[in-house]
């Protein structure tokens, strides 16, 4: 069988040896880069889905990281709100410790007038702590409210903000406390009834009463009326509501509690004939009417009437306290959901950056061990290329 012969031209031998010194010189450029830059993808021409992973990891990184800003803020709102009630419950300690010692007999007019002073001075900073807004400007107590001012004071205090709480997101906590509930909405007397003195000079005083059996309440509004005969006093006893006598000619024995349809209150003095105590059922009133009710009756009143004033002032300011509290604690929720929320944060920040980096990251040591084959490769190739570019017909022909 005839041989055959293949003829290779020298240009082409050494087109074909550039040709490979290129491609072993470009893939070399390739895997310095990478190194360089520490990223396996640098274009998205390199690996497209490898590219449009990564870009929706740091897309959703960024989106973290503004959540991760903007919860900060709401912590550090809530956590102002919550050191601000704080200093409002303390101030109204004060202002009951006030109005304990302005119940004692035993001091004059200028002696109460000089608390009084003092318990003017406590309910305007308890004002200013419902005013209070946070290092942005906003109102601590706006509620569901705009950025104005939520409790005016104008011939008594109202609250021009919008009751209610915004609610926690995934994401996210309220950076506002519901102001009304927090300070607007205290029960009067004792959260179910409340006694008031009617008339202008009555002798008799109670406690803030209790509720002695729920089942037989009413919800009805009473008067008990004193009366005096033959050196005995007894009351009275109308239901209000439905125009019936409850009880009528009780023996009053001053310490002694009076009871009827649930509810029972001790009363004390020496009630005069036609002497008045009204029991109506509890409604809603804010803390600052409380607290000016009490210095009102601390300025204004004496004997049983101060009494009367005082210890109902004490029983709603108990109950305003109550108020406060709850919604501290409703502030120190917030900080552990903002807690909760960081921590979930920071673990969803960690899964992206794994994502991104399994993405477009370099495996360095794979990428060196790469480089060094292929640079052994390259100049290989070019002592090869060498040698072969003498080999040229031309070089033997003399």
């Amino acid at each position: 069988m005839a041989g055959y012969t293949t003829r290779i031209s020298t240009a082409n031998t050494y087109d074909n040896a550039v040709g490979q010194l290129m491609s072993r010189q470009s893939t070399l450029s390739q895997l310095q880069a990478q190194l360089s830059a520490s990223k396996r993808v640098l274009r998205p021409s390199d690996d497209p889905t490898a590219a449009a992973q990564a870009e929706r990891a740091t897309t959703r990184q960024s989106r973290v990281v503004s959540e991760q800003r903007a919860l900060e803020v709401q912590r550090n709102a809530i956590t102002e709100a919550e050191s601000t009630l704080g200093s409002a419950v303390s101030a109204v300690q004060d202002f009951r410790t006030l109005v304990v010692q302005a119940g004692n007999g035993a001091l004059s007019v200028t002696d109460r007038a000089s608390i009084a002073q003092q318990l003017v001075t406590l309910r305007d900073q308890i004002l200013g702590y419902a005013n209070t807004r946070d290092s942005n400007g906003l109102p601590l107590f706006a509620g569901l409210g705009s950025t104005a001012t939520p409790f005016v004071d104008s011939g008594g205090v109202s609250f021009d903000g919008i009751s209610g709480q915004a609610g926690a997101s995934d994401v996210g906590v309220p950076s506002a406390l519901d102001g009304f509930a927090t300070w607007m909405d205290v029960p009067t007397g004792n959260g179910v009834f409340t006694i008031a003195q009617t008339g202008t000079a009555v002798n008799v005083s109670t406690d803030a009463g209790q509720v002695r059996s729920p089942a037989e309440l009413t919800g009805h509004s009473y008067r008990v009326q004193f009366s005096t005969s033959g050196g005995a006093t007894t009351y009275d006893i109308l239901d209000l509501t439905s125009g019936t006598a409850v009880q009528t000619a009780q023996p009053y024995t001053p310490g002694q509690s009076i009871s009827f349809d649930g509810i029972s209150f001790t009363a004390n003095g020496t009630p005069a004939a036609g002497d008045v105590l009204t029991v109506a059922p509890s409604s809603r009133t804010s803390l600052f009417n409380v607290l000016d009710q009490a210095i009102a009756a601390v300025r204004e009143r004496s004997g049983a009437s101060l009494t009367q004033g005082t210890t109902q002032a004490l029983a709603q300011i108990d109950s305003g306290m109550a108020r406060l509290s709850a919604s501290r604690g409703r502030a120190g929720d917030l900080l552990n959901q903002v807690d909760n929320i960081a921590s979930r944060q920071e673990s969803r920040a960690v899964q992206l950056e794994a994502d991104r980096s399994r993405a477009e990251d370099l495996d360095v040591v794979k990428a060196l061990s790469d480089f060094q084959t292929q640079q052994t490769a390259y100049s290989a190739a070019l002592g090869s290329y060498a040698q072969i570019q003498k080999l040229s017909l031309f070089n033997f022909i003399t």
